[in-house]
Protein backbone atom coordinates (compact mmCIF):
# COMPACT_ATOMS: atom_id res chain seq x y z
CA UNK A 1 0.00 0.00 0.00
CA UNK A 2 1.61 4.02 -0.69
CA UNK A 3 3.15 5.15 2.28
CA UNK A 4 1.67 8.42 2.25
CA UNK A 5 -1.80 10.00 1.40
CA UNK A 6 0.05 13.08 -0.77
CA UNK A 7 2.79 13.21 -3.25
CA UNK A 8 4.72 15.45 -5.75
CA UNK A 9 3.71 13.16 -7.86
CA UNK A 10 2.05 10.10 -8.70
CA UNK A 11 2.68 8.15 -12.22
CA UNK A 12 0.23 5.76 -13.20
CA UNK A 13 1.45 2.56 -14.86
CA UNK A 14 5.08 1.46 -14.16
CA UNK A 15 5.81 0.65 -17.72
CA UNK A 16 9.58 1.78 -18.53
CA UNK A 17 8.22 5.05 -19.39
CA UNK A 18 6.84 6.19 -16.05
CA UNK A 19 9.93 4.74 -14.42
CA UNK A 20 12.52 6.95 -16.21
CA UNK A 21 9.91 9.71 -14.89
CA UNK A 22 10.12 8.51 -11.52
CA UNK A 23 13.79 8.14 -11.44
CA UNK A 24 14.12 11.44 -12.59
CA UNK A 25 11.75 13.12 -10.29
CA UNK A 26 12.90 11.61 -7.25
CA UNK A 27 16.64 12.52 -7.89
CA UNK A 28 15.19 16.27 -8.03
CA UNK A 29 14.14 15.51 -4.66
CA UNK A 30 9.99 15.48 -5.29
CA UNK A 31 7.94 12.86 -3.56
CA UNK A 32 6.75 9.88 -5.90
CA UNK A 33 4.37 7.17 -5.90
CA UNK A 34 4.03 4.50 -8.78
CA UNK A 35 0.69 2.93 -9.13
CA UNK A 36 1.57 -0.62 -11.45
CA UNK A 37 -2.02 -2.35 -12.44
CA UNK A 38 -0.31 -6.07 -12.68
CA UNK A 39 2.11 -7.24 -10.36
CA UNK A 40 5.20 -6.82 -11.80
CA UNK A 41 6.99 -3.36 -13.08
CA UNK A 42 8.00 -3.20 -17.16
CA UNK A 43 4.66 -3.37 -18.61
CA UNK A 44 5.61 -4.99 -22.51
CA UNK A 45 9.38 -4.15 -21.58
CA UNK A 46 9.65 -7.39 -19.49
CA UNK A 47 11.24 -10.95 -19.56
CA UNK A 48 9.32 -13.91 -18.62
CA UNK A 49 9.48 -17.94 -18.79
CA UNK A 50 6.35 -18.52 -20.83
CA UNK A 51 6.87 -22.12 -21.54
CA UNK A 52 6.25 -24.49 -18.45
CA UNK A 53 9.01 -26.11 -16.82
CA UNK A 54 11.81 -24.51 -19.35
CA UNK A 55 14.77 -22.36 -18.42
CA UNK A 56 14.55 -19.48 -21.54
CA UNK A 57 13.45 -16.27 -20.44
CA UNK A 58 12.11 -14.35 -23.46
CA UNK A 59 11.28 -10.85 -24.02
CA UNK A 60 7.90 -11.82 -24.17
CA UNK A 61 6.46 -8.05 -25.99
CA UNK A 62 8.74 -5.89 -26.84
CA UNK A 63 12.45 -7.23 -27.53
CA UNK A 64 14.67 -4.76 -29.05
CA UNK A 65 16.47 -1.23 -28.24
CA UNK A 66 17.08 1.80 -30.43
CA UNK A 67 15.62 4.54 -28.77
CA UNK A 68 16.68 4.76 -25.65
CA UNK A 69 19.21 7.35 -25.38
CA UNK A 70 22.56 7.02 -24.40
CA UNK A 71 22.06 10.25 -22.21
CA UNK A 72 19.31 8.89 -20.57
CA UNK A 73 21.65 5.80 -19.37
CA UNK A 74 24.09 7.62 -18.22
CA UNK A 75 22.22 10.56 -16.02
CA UNK A 76 20.20 7.77 -14.50
CA UNK A 77 22.83 5.52 -14.07
CA UNK A 78 21.59 1.98 -15.61
CA UNK A 79 23.25 -1.01 -14.63
CA UNK A 80 22.22 -2.92 -17.89
CA UNK A 81 23.74 -3.77 -21.15
CA UNK A 82 23.16 -3.56 -24.50
CA UNK A 83 24.62 -5.73 -27.66
CA UNK A 84 25.11 -4.90 -31.10
CA UNK A 85 23.99 -7.66 -33.78
CA UNK A 86 26.37 -9.05 -35.85
CA UNK A 87 24.06 -9.26 -39.47
CA UNK A 88 21.39 -6.53 -40.01
CA UNK A 89 19.03 -8.63 -41.72
CA UNK A 90 18.19 -11.38 -43.90
CA UNK A 91 15.56 -12.02 -46.45
CA UNK A 92 15.29 -15.20 -48.02
CA UNK A 93 13.73 -15.34 -52.19
CA UNK A 94 13.73 -18.06 -54.94
CA UNK A 95 14.89 -16.23 -58.23
CA UNK A 96 14.82 -18.45 -61.30
CA UNK A 97 14.40 -20.88 -60.04
CA UNK A 98 17.10 -21.35 -57.41
CA UNK A 99 17.06 -20.26 -53.18
CA UNK A 100 18.93 -17.01 -52.66
CA UNK A 101 18.65 -14.51 -50.40
CA UNK A 102 19.83 -11.06 -49.26
CA UNK A 103 22.29 -10.49 -46.21
CA UNK A 104 22.76 -7.06 -44.60
CA UNK A 105 25.46 -6.73 -42.14
CA UNK A 106 28.92 -9.12 -41.79
CA UNK A 107 30.71 -6.02 -43.04
CA UNK A 108 30.59 -3.72 -46.67
CA UNK A 109 32.38 -6.18 -48.59
CA UNK A 110 29.55 -9.21 -47.85
CA UNK A 111 27.08 -7.21 -47.64
CA UNK A 112 28.27 -5.69 -51.19
CA UNK A 113 28.64 -9.37 -52.58
CA UNK A 114 24.89 -10.27 -51.68
CA UNK A 115 23.78 -7.43 -53.58
CA UNK A 116 24.94 -8.24 -56.32
CA UNK A 117 24.63 -12.13 -56.00
CA UNK A 118 20.71 -10.94 -55.94
CA UNK A 119 20.13 -8.67 -58.11
CA UNK A 120 23.32 -9.23 -60.77
CA UNK A 121 25.10 -5.57 -60.66
CA UNK A 122 26.35 -2.94 -58.46
CA UNK A 123 23.54 -0.33 -58.97
CA UNK A 124 21.18 -1.42 -55.99
CA UNK A 125 23.74 -1.76 -53.25
CA UNK A 126 25.00 1.76 -54.24
CA UNK A 127 21.59 3.11 -53.96
CA UNK A 128 21.26 1.60 -50.42
CA UNK A 129 24.70 3.25 -49.35
CA UNK A 130 23.52 6.57 -50.41
CA UNK A 131 20.06 6.09 -49.05
CA UNK A 132 20.74 5.14 -45.58
CA UNK A 133 23.80 7.40 -45.53
CA UNK A 134 21.20 9.93 -45.85
CA UNK A 135 18.74 8.63 -43.02
CA UNK A 136 21.72 8.78 -40.77
CA UNK A 137 22.70 12.46 -41.28
CA UNK A 138 18.78 12.73 -40.58
CA UNK A 139 19.26 10.86 -37.66
CA UNK A 140 22.39 12.85 -36.26
CA UNK A 141 20.55 15.40 -36.43
CA UNK A 142 16.93 14.79 -35.19
CA UNK A 143 17.60 12.32 -32.66
CA UNK A 144 19.23 15.06 -29.96
CA UNK A 145 16.15 17.28 -30.82
CA UNK A 146 13.53 14.06 -28.44
CA UNK A 147 14.84 15.04 -25.34
CA UNK A 148 15.02 18.58 -25.65
CA UNK A 149 11.65 20.93 -26.12
CA UNK A 150 9.37 20.43 -28.78
CA UNK A 151 11.52 21.99 -32.26
CA UNK A 152 8.70 23.98 -34.71
CA UNK A 153 8.22 21.98 -38.07
CA UNK A 154 10.26 25.11 -39.34
CA UNK A 155 13.03 24.69 -36.41
CA UNK A 156 13.25 20.50 -37.12
CA UNK A 157 13.51 21.57 -41.15
CA UNK A 158 16.44 24.11 -40.51
CA UNK A 159 17.73 21.37 -37.98
CA UNK A 160 18.00 18.46 -40.80
CA UNK A 161 19.30 21.14 -43.48
CA UNK A 162 18.57 19.02 -46.19
CA UNK A 163 15.46 19.91 -48.33
CA UNK A 164 16.05 16.42 -50.64
CA UNK A 165 15.88 14.25 -46.96
CA UNK A 166 12.73 16.52 -45.82
CA UNK A 167 10.67 16.08 -48.72
CA UNK A 168 11.85 12.42 -48.70
CA UNK A 169 10.50 11.82 -45.21
CA UNK A 170 8.42 14.32 -43.98
CA UNK A 171 6.66 15.90 -47.02
CA UNK A 172 5.51 12.75 -49.32
CA UNK A 173 4.91 9.21 -49.40
CA UNK A 174 7.47 6.94 -48.34
CA UNK A 175 7.00 4.78 -51.29
CA UNK A 176 8.09 7.19 -53.60
CA UNK A 177 11.37 7.58 -52.26
CA UNK A 178 11.62 4.00 -52.17
CA UNK A 179 10.95 3.55 -55.91
CA UNK A 180 13.00 6.66 -56.83
CA UNK A 181 15.94 4.95 -55.16
CA UNK A 182 15.62 1.36 -55.73
CA UNK A 183 14.47 -1.09 -58.53
CA UNK A 184 14.65 -4.69 -57.19
CA UNK A 185 11.14 -5.46 -55.22
CA UNK A 186 12.66 -7.21 -52.98
CA UNK A 187 14.95 -4.54 -52.01
CA UNK A 188 12.46 -2.41 -51.80
CA UNK A 189 10.35 -4.59 -49.16
CA UNK A 190 13.34 -4.72 -46.91
CA UNK A 191 13.65 -0.75 -46.66
CA UNK A 192 9.98 -0.22 -46.59
CA UNK A 193 9.55 -2.63 -43.94
CA UNK A 194 10.43 -0.05 -41.16
CA UNK A 195 7.92 2.14 -42.23
CA UNK A 196 5.34 -0.90 -41.01
CA UNK A 197 6.33 -2.33 -37.73
CA UNK A 198 2.94 -2.26 -36.09
CA UNK A 199 1.49 0.22 -38.50
CA UNK A 200 -1.30 -0.50 -41.13
CA UNK A 201 -0.49 1.24 -43.73
CA UNK A 202 0.30 0.96 -47.60
CA UNK A 203 3.52 2.46 -49.15
CA UNK A 204 1.91 5.35 -50.66
CA UNK A 205 -0.47 6.18 -48.05
CA UNK A 206 -1.37 10.19 -48.30
CA UNK A 207 -1.53 9.98 -44.25
CA UNK A 208 2.15 9.54 -43.89
CA UNK A 209 1.76 7.05 -40.89
CA UNK A 210 4.26 5.08 -42.62
CA UNK A 211 6.90 7.89 -42.92
CA UNK A 212 6.31 8.40 -39.11
CA UNK A 213 7.46 5.25 -38.50
CA UNK A 214 9.84 4.48 -40.80
CA UNK A 215 11.83 7.61 -39.61
CA UNK A 216 11.10 6.46 -35.63
CA UNK A 217 12.72 3.29 -36.37
CA UNK A 218 15.95 4.76 -38.43
CA UNK A 219 16.62 7.59 -36.14
CA UNK A 220 18.08 5.76 -33.12
CA UNK A 221 21.29 7.54 -30.83
CA UNK A 222 21.90 9.18 -34.56
CA UNK A 223 22.50 5.40 -36.22
CA UNK A 224 19.15 3.59 -36.44
CA UNK A 225 20.94 0.21 -35.21
CA UNK A 226 18.25 -1.88 -33.10
CA UNK A 227 20.25 -3.85 -30.35
CA UNK A 228 19.93 -6.74 -27.94
CA UNK A 229 19.37 -6.14 -24.04
CA UNK A 230 21.59 -8.71 -22.13
CA UNK A 231 19.20 -11.04 -20.22
CA UNK A 232 16.00 -9.81 -21.82
CA UNK A 233 14.30 -6.89 -22.12
CA UNK A 234 13.45 -7.04 -18.30
CA UNK A 235 16.65 -6.57 -17.53
CA UNK A 236 16.51 -2.90 -18.79
CA UNK A 237 13.36 -2.05 -16.71
CA UNK A 238 14.82 -3.77 -13.70
CA UNK A 239 17.67 -1.49 -13.90
CA UNK A 240 14.92 1.55 -14.26
CA UNK A 241 12.98 0.35 -10.97
CA UNK A 242 16.25 -0.03 -9.43
CA UNK A 243 17.34 3.49 -9.80
CA UNK A 244 13.61 4.88 -9.43
CA UNK A 245 13.56 3.25 -6.22
CA UNK A 246 17.48 3.92 -4.90
CA UNK A 247 16.48 7.54 -5.57
CA UNK A 248 13.60 7.54 -3.09
CA UNK A 249 10.99 6.78 -5.37
CA UNK A 250 7.91 4.50 -3.80
CA UNK A 251 6.34 1.93 -6.24
CA UNK A 252 3.67 -0.39 -5.43
CA UNK A 253 2.20 -3.05 -8.00
CA UNK A 254 -1.38 -4.68 -7.84
CA UNK A 255 -2.83 -1.23 -7.48
CA UNK A 256 -5.27 -0.44 -10.66
CA UNK A 257 -6.26 3.26 -11.23
CA UNK A 258 -9.72 3.74 -11.65
CA UNK A 259 -10.26 7.67 -11.66
CA UNK A 260 -8.13 10.84 -11.89
CA UNK A 261 -9.47 14.09 -10.85
CA UNK A 262 -8.18 17.11 -10.49
CA UNK A 263 -8.60 21.33 -10.25
CA UNK A 264 -6.15 22.02 -13.57
CA UNK A 265 -3.22 23.90 -11.42
CA UNK A 266 -2.22 22.21 -7.94
CA UNK A 267 -4.07 19.39 -6.81
CA UNK A 268 -4.93 15.97 -8.23
CA UNK A 269 -6.47 13.19 -7.02
CA UNK A 270 -6.07 9.38 -8.40
CA UNK A 271 -8.53 6.97 -7.04
CA UNK A 272 -7.25 2.58 -7.14
CA UNK A 273 -8.27 -0.62 -6.55
CA UNK A 274 -6.35 -3.61 -4.97
CA UNK A 275 -7.42 -7.37 -4.73
CA UNK A 276 -9.09 -6.25 -1.21
CA UNK A 277 -9.29 -2.73 -1.00
CA UNK A 278 -9.98 0.98 -2.49
CA UNK A 279 -7.71 3.85 -1.75
CA UNK A 280 -7.08 7.93 -2.65
CA UNK A 281 -3.63 9.37 -3.04
CA UNK A 282 -3.30 13.39 -3.72
CA UNK A 283 -0.43 14.94 -5.66
CA UNK A 284 0.61 17.77 -7.37
CA UNK A 285 0.98 16.36 -10.38
CA UNK A 286 -0.01 13.16 -12.15
CA UNK A 287 1.85 11.26 -14.85
CA UNK A 288 0.19 9.17 -17.12
CA UNK A 289 1.70 6.12 -18.55
CA UNK A 290 -1.22 4.62 -19.90
CA UNK A 291 -2.46 5.56 -23.52
CA UNK A 292 -4.39 8.55 -24.09
CA UNK A 293 -7.56 6.74 -24.63
CA UNK A 294 -7.46 5.09 -21.13
CA UNK A 295 -6.20 8.40 -19.71
CA UNK A 296 -9.83 10.25 -21.30
CA UNK A 297 -11.21 7.42 -18.76
CA UNK A 298 -9.58 8.18 -16.20
CA UNK A 299 -10.55 11.56 -16.43
CA UNK A 300 -14.10 10.90 -17.40
CA UNK A 301 -13.50 12.86 -20.89
CA UNK A 302 -14.60 12.20 -24.38
CA UNK A 303 -12.00 9.48 -25.28
CA UNK A 304 -10.12 10.47 -28.50
CA UNK A 305 -10.49 8.38 -31.75
CA UNK A 306 -9.72 4.30 -31.63
CA UNK A 307 -6.22 3.05 -31.88
CA UNK A 308 -5.80 -0.36 -33.87
CA UNK A 309 -2.58 -2.47 -33.89
CA UNK A 310 -1.43 -4.34 -36.66
CA UNK A 311 0.83 -7.20 -35.63
CA UNK A 312 1.23 -10.39 -34.42
CA UNK A 313 3.98 -11.39 -31.81
CA UNK A 314 4.79 -15.06 -31.66
CA UNK A 315 7.35 -16.69 -29.11
CA UNK A 316 8.93 -19.74 -29.99
CA UNK A 317 12.15 -21.90 -27.87
CA UNK A 318 13.82 -24.34 -30.61
CA UNK A 319 15.95 -27.61 -29.96
CA UNK A 320 18.05 -25.99 -32.98
CA UNK A 321 17.93 -23.77 -35.73
CA UNK A 322 16.48 -24.76 -38.88
CA UNK A 323 18.87 -25.35 -42.30
CA UNK A 324 18.34 -22.91 -44.57
CA UNK A 325 17.48 -23.80 -48.68
CA UNK A 326 20.09 -20.71 -49.49
CA UNK A 327 23.56 -22.47 -49.29
CA UNK A 328 24.90 -19.04 -48.86
CA UNK A 329 24.00 -18.22 -45.49
CA UNK A 330 24.82 -20.13 -42.38
CA UNK A 331 21.31 -20.47 -39.85
CA UNK A 332 23.30 -18.70 -37.36
CA UNK A 333 24.01 -15.29 -39.39
CA UNK A 334 20.83 -15.17 -41.02
CA UNK A 335 18.63 -15.50 -37.57
CA UNK A 336 20.92 -13.20 -35.97
CA UNK A 337 19.37 -10.14 -37.81
CA UNK A 338 15.89 -9.20 -38.80
CA UNK A 339 14.86 -12.44 -40.93
CA UNK A 340 12.75 -10.99 -43.58
CA UNK A 341 9.36 -13.61 -44.64
CA UNK A 342 7.14 -12.25 -47.79
CA UNK A 343 7.92 -8.71 -47.57
CA UNK A 344 9.15 -7.95 -50.87
CA UNK A 345 7.42 -4.86 -52.33
CA UNK A 346 4.83 -6.28 -53.95
CA UNK A 347 3.54 -8.92 -51.62
CA UNK A 348 3.47 -6.11 -48.99
CA UNK A 349 1.01 -4.22 -51.26
CA UNK A 350 -0.84 -7.12 -51.88
CA UNK A 351 -1.09 -7.70 -47.93
CA UNK A 352 -2.02 -4.94 -46.88
CA UNK A 353 -5.14 -4.74 -49.53
CA UNK A 354 -6.25 -7.99 -48.72
CA UNK A 355 -6.50 -6.86 -44.67
CA UNK A 356 -7.53 -3.88 -45.60
CA UNK A 357 -10.83 -6.10 -47.32
CA UNK A 358 -11.32 -7.40 -43.94
CA UNK A 359 -9.31 -10.64 -45.10
CA UNK A 360 -6.10 -12.47 -43.77
CA UNK A 361 -3.18 -11.81 -46.09
CA UNK A 362 -2.79 -15.29 -48.17
CA UNK A 363 0.91 -14.87 -47.38
CA UNK A 364 1.28 -12.62 -44.18
CA UNK A 365 4.92 -10.68 -43.97
CA UNK A 366 6.89 -11.10 -41.02
CA UNK A 367 10.11 -10.23 -39.70
CA UNK A 368 12.06 -12.91 -37.03
CA UNK A 369 15.33 -12.76 -34.88
CA UNK A 370 17.37 -15.13 -32.76
CA UNK A 371 18.30 -13.28 -29.44
CA UNK A 372 19.88 -16.30 -27.98
CA UNK A 373 22.69 -15.78 -30.40
CA UNK A 374 23.26 -12.59 -29.47
CA UNK A 375 22.62 -13.06 -26.09
CA UNK A 376 22.64 -16.63 -24.93
CA UNK A 377 22.34 -15.74 -21.11
CA UNK A 378 18.45 -16.18 -21.44
CA UNK A 379 18.93 -19.10 -21.59
CA UNK A 380 19.87 -21.55 -18.69
CA UNK A 381 22.93 -22.94 -19.02
CA UNK A 382 21.03 -26.72 -20.19
CA UNK A 383 19.62 -25.60 -22.71
CA UNK A 384 22.55 -23.19 -23.94
CA UNK A 385 24.85 -26.15 -23.93
CA UNK A 386 22.10 -28.73 -25.64
CA UNK A 387 21.76 -26.05 -28.53
CA UNK A 388 18.81 -24.43 -27.81
CA UNK A 389 17.53 -21.09 -29.41
CA UNK A 390 15.05 -18.40 -29.31
CA UNK A 391 13.26 -17.26 -31.84
CA UNK A 392 11.29 -14.30 -32.15
CA UNK A 393 8.52 -13.38 -35.09
CA UNK A 394 6.70 -9.95 -35.77
CA UNK A 395 3.73 -10.56 -38.44
CA UNK A 396 2.86 -7.09 -40.27
CA UNK A 397 -0.46 -6.01 -41.86
CA UNK A 398 -2.49 -7.99 -39.07
CA UNK A 399 -4.54 -4.92 -37.63
CA UNK A 400 -7.12 -6.02 -34.93
CA UNK A 401 -10.32 -5.80 -36.75
CA UNK A 402 -9.67 -8.61 -38.41
CA UNK A 403 -9.37 -10.70 -35.09
CA UNK A 404 -12.69 -9.23 -33.39
CA UNK A 405 -15.15 -12.48 -34.82
CA UNK A 406 -12.80 -15.08 -33.27
CA UNK A 407 -9.86 -13.70 -31.86
CA UNK A 408 -8.80 -17.97 -31.01
CA UNK A 409 -9.69 -19.20 -34.50
CA UNK A 410 -8.19 -16.27 -36.02
CA UNK A 411 -5.17 -16.12 -34.63
CA UNK A 412 -4.23 -19.99 -35.11
CA UNK A 413 -5.08 -19.71 -38.52
CA UNK A 414 -2.20 -16.83 -39.02
CA UNK A 415 0.05 -18.71 -36.90
CA UNK A 416 0.02 -21.57 -39.53
CA UNK A 417 0.34 -19.23 -42.59
CA UNK A 418 3.18 -17.00 -41.18
CA UNK A 419 4.93 -20.20 -40.06
CA UNK A 420 4.43 -21.81 -43.91
CA UNK A 421 5.89 -18.67 -45.03
CA UNK A 422 8.89 -19.20 -43.41
CA UNK A 423 9.12 -22.85 -44.43
CA UNK A 424 9.16 -22.31 -47.89
CA UNK A 425 12.81 -20.60 -46.92
CA UNK A 426 13.90 -23.93 -44.93
CA UNK A 427 15.16 -27.34 -45.69
CA UNK A 428 13.35 -28.88 -43.24
CA UNK A 429 9.75 -28.02 -41.29
CA UNK A 430 9.99 -25.74 -38.53
CA UNK A 431 7.92 -27.53 -36.51
CA UNK A 432 10.61 -30.50 -36.21
CA UNK A 433 12.67 -27.72 -34.51
CA UNK A 434 10.46 -26.80 -32.04
CA UNK A 435 11.43 -27.73 -28.15
CA UNK A 436 8.61 -29.22 -25.97
CA UNK A 437 7.66 -27.67 -22.41
CA UNK A 438 7.40 -30.00 -19.20
CA UNK A 439 4.13 -31.01 -20.36
CA UNK A 440 5.30 -32.35 -24.13
CA UNK A 441 3.76 -29.18 -25.90
CA UNK A 442 5.61 -27.34 -28.53
CA UNK A 443 7.34 -23.95 -26.90
CA UNK A 444 5.07 -21.34 -29.28
CA UNK A 445 2.62 -19.02 -28.14
CA UNK A 446 1.18 -15.99 -30.31
CA UNK A 447 -0.24 -13.12 -29.20
CA UNK A 448 -2.63 -10.71 -31.15
CA UNK A 449 -3.14 -7.13 -31.06
CA UNK A 450 -6.58 -8.10 -28.68
CA UNK A 451 -4.34 -10.12 -26.25
CA UNK A 452 -2.31 -7.45 -26.15
CA UNK A 453 -5.38 -5.38 -25.29
CA UNK A 454 -6.51 -7.87 -22.72
CA UNK A 455 -3.10 -8.31 -21.10
CA UNK A 456 -1.13 -4.76 -20.97
CA UNK A 457 -3.86 -2.34 -22.16
CA UNK A 458 -2.75 -1.51 -25.32
CA UNK A 459 -5.42 0.23 -26.96
CA UNK A 460 -6.52 -2.24 -29.60
CA UNK A 461 -3.45 -3.70 -29.27
CA UNK A 462 -1.38 -0.77 -30.57
CA UNK A 463 1.84 -0.45 -29.45
CA UNK A 464 2.79 3.13 -29.91
CA UNK A 465 -0.65 3.44 -28.09
CA UNK A 466 -1.49 5.73 -30.80
CA UNK A 467 -0.66 6.89 -34.56
CA UNK A 468 3.05 8.34 -34.51
CA UNK A 469 3.78 11.78 -34.61
CA UNK A 470 6.61 13.54 -36.69
CA UNK A 471 8.76 15.18 -33.97
CA UNK A 472 8.03 18.28 -33.86
CA UNK A 473 4.86 20.63 -32.48
CA UNK A 474 1.90 20.27 -33.94
CA UNK A 475 -1.32 22.15 -32.82
CA UNK A 476 -2.31 21.44 -29.38
CA UNK A 477 1.09 20.55 -28.74
CA UNK A 478 2.98 21.74 -25.41
CA UNK A 479 6.38 22.78 -24.49
CA UNK A 480 7.55 19.15 -24.41
CA UNK A 481 4.88 17.44 -26.09
CA UNK A 482 3.70 15.63 -22.80
CA UNK A 483 1.46 18.30 -21.62
CA UNK A 484 -2.65 17.80 -21.96
CA UNK A 485 -5.16 19.99 -21.06
CA UNK A 486 -4.83 19.98 -17.38
CA UNK A 487 -1.31 21.71 -16.28
CA UNK A 488 -0.96 19.20 -13.60
CA UNK A 489 -1.72 16.10 -15.88
CA UNK A 490 0.56 15.07 -18.17
CA UNK A 491 1.45 11.93 -20.59
CA UNK A 492 4.76 9.73 -19.88
CA UNK A 493 3.83 6.79 -21.93
CA UNK A 494 4.23 6.04 -25.74
CA UNK A 495 1.18 8.54 -27.17
CA UNK A 496 2.76 11.46 -25.75
CA UNK A 497 4.24 13.09 -29.11
CA UNK A 498 7.77 11.63 -29.59
CA UNK A 499 6.36 8.46 -27.59
CA UNK A 500 6.80 4.68 -29.33
CA UNK A 501 9.10 2.11 -28.68
CA UNK A 502 10.95 1.26 -25.90
CA UNK A 503 13.17 4.92 -25.31
CA UNK A 504 12.23 6.22 -22.36
CA UNK A 505 11.81 9.50 -23.87
CA UNK A 506 7.85 10.57 -23.36
CA UNK A 507 9.16 9.42 -19.03
CA UNK A 508 12.18 11.82 -19.76
CA UNK A 509 10.44 14.95 -21.30
CA UNK A 510 6.93 14.85 -18.74
CA UNK A 511 10.06 14.46 -15.93
CA UNK A 512 11.44 17.57 -17.23
CA UNK A 513 8.06 19.57 -17.88
CA UNK A 514 7.12 18.81 -14.15
CA UNK A 515 10.59 20.38 -12.89
CA UNK A 516 9.83 23.38 -15.42
CA UNK A 517 13.08 22.85 -17.80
Amino acid sequence: MPAHERYDAVIVGGGHNGLVAAAYLARAGRTVLVLERLDTTGGAAVSTRPFAGVDARLSRYSYLVSLLPRKVVRELGLKFTLRKRTVSSYTPAHRDGRATGLLVGGGPDRTRESFERLTGGNAEYSAWEAFYGMTQRVAERVFPTLTEPLPTRDELRRRVDDDAAWQMLFEVPLGAAIEEHFRDDLVRGVVLTDGLIGTFADAHDPSLRQNRCFLYHVIGNGTGDWDVPVGGMGALTDALADAARSAGAEIVTGHQVTRVETDGREHAEVTYRTAETEGIVAARHILVGASPRELAGLLGEEPPPPAEGAQLKVNMLLKRLPRLRDPAVEPREAFAGTFHIAEGYQQLAAAYAEAAAGRLPAAPPSEIYCHSLTDPTILGPELAEQGHHTLTLFGLHTPAGLFSRDNDAVRDALLASALAQLDAHLAEPLADCLATDADGRPCIEAKTPLDLERELGLPGGNIFHRDLAFPHAQEGTGRWGVETRHANVLLCGAGAVRGGGVSGIPGHNAAMAVLGH
